[in-house]
């Protein structure tokens, strides 16, 4: 089927983005995934090495570097990007072109019209931050496309948008997006 690239950034929910690792790779899909360092915090990336059957890293340096580009590699390998959870760190880092970790350096070398889901999940009040909602739309300008939070209770015990959508509905625009 398709080479799919999981960016996971550190969010409560972050056990959707290890269902959703399965489910794809259920469906046929080869995934890897990158986490956070601080997602990393979270879940271990073997963890998702164990559902993916592929390799999950957090950072290009050490013992787990491939090769010389890993960035490079992962992002011409990538068929689809998607990241989910995406944090408002992760948003405004990825809206500002930083490259302080893998993710972000993956990000940047992306080609030019790549297929990229960005799934964002937060507190409420979090997503509604103009902030939030700039560097959002500024990633919406640069192509991504936007997977809207649900609204409901979160971990936080706050209600409101800020759900991660369940891992069905992130498939089924995982599909339309790979047509």
């Amino acid at each position: 089927m398709s080479c799919i690239l999981l960016g996971v950034s550190a969010s409560a929910a972050i056990h959707k983005a290890c269902d959703l690792a399965s489910k794809l790779v259920q469906e046929g899909h080869e995934v890897r995934t990158i986490l956070t360092p601080r997602a990393a915090e979270l879940v271990s990336p073997q963890l998702f090495q164990a559902l993916s059957g592929q390799p999950a890293v957090t950072s290009e340096w050490g013992d787990q570097r491939q090769g010389g580009m890993d960035h490079i590699e992962l992002a011409r390998w990538a068929e689809l990007y998607i990241v989910a959870p995406a944090t408002a760190n992760t948003i405004g880092c990825l809206a500002s072109g930083l490259a302080g970790d893998l993710l972000g350096t993956v990000s940047l070398a992306l080609p030019p019209g790549a297929p990229r889901l960005l799934c964002p999940a937060m507190n409420p009040s979090m997503y509604a931050h103009p902030a939030v909602q700039r560097n959002i739309a500024s990633l919406v300008e640069d192509g991504w496309q936007l997977m809207e939070p649900e609204s409901g209770r979160l971990a936080c015990e706050d209600e409101g948008d800020g759900r991660l959508p369940e891992v069905s509905q992130i498939q089924e625009r995982i599909r339309e997006l790979l047509g």
